[in-house]
């Protein structure tokens, strides 16, 4: 979702001379695989957006898999990007790597001032494993290397999967098919408590290219929108826009994760961004991409 994001902005501001590489044609778990595509196409700049990322049960059922998986392809590729000379590369973590009762909205300084969000301790660690590495380098070798650290993404090319999927989409597919079926009643996760902030992909990718252009520094810089909503509200906004108009049940037996993630954006708005796309708005824009490519609800 968010590479091919990063494409698009890409080519809509004129660049033309992108390397791209699939899973199945690079798989950046394996090293030597990566230094000989390193070799090869000698990238100057690199966006790194790959991870196996999930939603809650995805994190819970594979915390060795989350570890080990994004551990590896980040370090495979950061490395081989310092040893083949890359002019600047930047990382995309996730505001998951702020700690679980962190100050609100969550400020880039407060990393690793206390502890994580037990549900996706795994995939934390780790991205916070690679920025760290990015900012080690540039300490060490004089490296321009920079991270980004994005709120809860959602867009075009999403995955919906109904297991392993975020809430956002997970709530697309669930409401479309309860729709689809005449289904009265949909079940959610948690008690609809918990606050979130939600970014469309393409603001990410904007981001992510005028932060390529305009900004170096060891310290992530916060990608979000500075808004928040609880999950019970982002649940009826979401069959608001599929049209679904069932009963909305809570399943208080399954876990709420963490209570509040907002972040603080104001870093990036002093640079001179700030996000272009409501909620509401980005909502219609993912589902009508749902609704366009039946395989998402596929995988």
């Amino acid at each position: 979702m968010v590479g091919s994001a990063i494409v698009r902005e890409l080519e809509r501001q004129g660049y033309h001379n992108i390397v791209t590489r699939t899973h199945k044609e690079l798989d950046l778990i394996n090293q030597s695989e990566v230094d000989r595509f390193f070799e090869e196409e000698r990238p100057e700049y690199v966006f790194l957006a790959a991870a196996k990322v999930g939603g809650i049960e995805a994190n819970q059922s594979a915390l060795a898999d989350f570890m080990y998986d994004n551990m590896m392809l980040e370090m495979n590729v950061i490395h081989a990007a310092w040893k083949t000379g890359v002019k600047k590369l930047e990382f995309l973590g996730s505001s998951c790597i702020y700690p679980r009762l962190a100050p609100q909205p969550m400020p880039e300084s407060c990393l690793l001032t206390s502890s994580l969000e037990p549900t996706n301790e795994a995939y934390a660690l780790a991205k916070i494993s690679g920025l760290k590495y990015c900012e080690y380098l540039n300490r060490q070798y004089g490296t321009d290397y920079i991270s980004v650290m994005p709120t809860n993404l959602y867009g075009p090319n999403d995955n919906y999967h109904p297991e392993h999927s975020h809430v956002l989409p997970a709530l697309i597919r669930r409401f479309h098919e309860a729709k689809a079926n005449g289904i009265d009643e949909v079940t959610c996760w948690g008690d609809g408590s918990p606050l979130r902030e939600f970014l469309y992909v393409d603001d990410l990718a904007n981001l992510c290219v005028f932060l390529m252009n305009n900004y170096s520094g060891n310290e992530t810089v916060n990608a979000g929108t500075g808004k928040e909503l609880t999950i019970k509200a982002l649940t009826e906004l979401v069959a608001k826009v599929i049209g679904y108009e069932g009963r909305i049940l809570w399943d208080t037996s399954r876990p709420n994760g963490t209570p509040r993630k907002l972040l603080d954006v104001s870093k990036a708005k002093g640079l001179g961004w700030t996000y272009r796309t409501e909620l509401e708005d980005g909502i219609r824009l993912a589902y009508q991409d749902f609704l366009n490519n039946p395989m998402r609800a596929e995988r």
